[in-house]
């Protein structure tokens, strides 16, 4: 977190809370909801100015409820998830870069949902995979340790249980890839979507 934040929590640390103002979409963009975007359920203005980008992430945390933030001086904006925390993608030096600019250091889990989506955790920090790179990820991807067809991974995700075993391979790890339901991935991984206020 940026000193100014810090000093700026000190100084006024009694800020109301904002609310459905902040919004992370699947492809990891921020975005700015007014209350046009609000009222109409929009996804809202995508954010592209630099420096407010790189301040939103050194600022961005999570919560004791599980709910995600930007420290914004005094105040939390809280953030609405389309999909999870934090949105991968693939970097051909990295692996994979969370949307903060991190790279994902070490892939501990992998996880599909019905839809196709890729879920990743890595420096204890989940992450969808952008849906436009899933076309490079399915070049990494094993069944039964041989190399997947878009038919076989969809026949795979069909089963639901069974259809052999999928693993992510990098490098020279093989990562399982375990199913999961898009509902799920909230409570299996802690985190709320669309913070509320607290009474």
């Amino acid at each position: 977190m940026d000193e100014i934040v810090r000093q700026a929590q000190l100084k006024w640390p009694n800020v109301p809370y904002c609310y459905g103002w902040l919004a992370l979409d699947a492809r990891g963009a921020w975005r700015m909801r007014d209350e046009h975007a609000q009222k109409l359920n929009l996804p809202g203005d995508k954010i592209n100015h630099p420096a407010l980008l790189s301040f939103i992430a050194r600022n961005y945390a999570r919560d004791e409820q599980g709910s995600w933030y930007f420290q914004n001086g005094p105040q939390r904006v809280y953030v609405n998830l389309a999909a999870t925390p934090y949105i991968a993608r693939t970097d051909p030096l990295l692996g994979f870069v969370l949307h903060t600019g991190e790279p994902v250091a070490t892939l501990d889990s992998a996880w599909i949902t019905e839809n196709g989506n890729l879920i990743i955790k890595g420096n204890e920090k989940v992450a969808q995979v952008d849906d436009r790179d899933m076309a490079e990820c399915l070049g990494l991807m094993r069944l039964d340790g041989h190399v997947i067809a878009d038919e076989q991974l969809l026949d795979w995700l069909a089963r639901e249980d069974g259809g052999g075993k999928l693993t992510l391979d990098l490098a020279s790890r093989h990562v399982p890839v375990q199913r999961i339901k898009h509902s799920e991935l909230a409570a299996s991984f802690h985190f709320t979507a669309m913070p509320m206020p607290q009474d």
